[in-house]
């Protein structure tokens, strides 16, 4: 019996695979992603002191322009006039009252509207306030 010589088969890159590759990896990145809640720009003050901030915690922010921006944790920050803080923190506090709040002022606001703001949340009951600065690593050995 006489056998014809096959055709050599062109060298190729399997690819079977790759929609599932790509399909894990947009799971993956969905899973992993986190969505920042306050994107207020501002000028943080420097400090040498360096904790960890809760993920979920409310935020308030004061940007150079005397604008004050809101947010529990879970949705993106809105702009609220400087009364109404005490309101939008009585609220937070209402549904969650163990919520932190973190406070983000530019440096140059001046302290006596950061004050303000702070006298306002102690007003609504609430139990921990961080204020955010431009942190950086100290060394404690040092």
């Amino acid at each position: 019996m006489k056998m014809k010589a096959s055709k050599p088969l062109p060298e190729t890159i399997p690819t079977s695979s790759m929609a599932d590759i790509a399909f894990l990896l947009i799971i993956f990145f969905m899973l992993t992603i986190t969505i920042e809640v306050d994107k207020t720009q501002v000028v943080l003050p420097k400090t040498t002191l360096r904790m960890e901030i809760p993920k979920k915690a409310a935020y308030v922010s004061l940007d150079s322009a005397g604008q004050v921006k809101v947010s529990n944790g879970e949705e993106i920050s809105a702009s609220v006039p400087p009364a109404e803080v005490f309101a939008f923190a009585a609220g937070v506090v209402a549904t969650d009252p163990g919520k932190e709040f973190v406070l983000k002022a530019d440096a140059g606001v001046p302290y006596r509207q950061v004050d303000e703001v702070i006298d306002s949340l102690k007003r609504a009951k609430v139990r921990i306030i961080y204020l955010l600065s431009d942190q950086k690593t100290v060394d404690s050995a040092g």
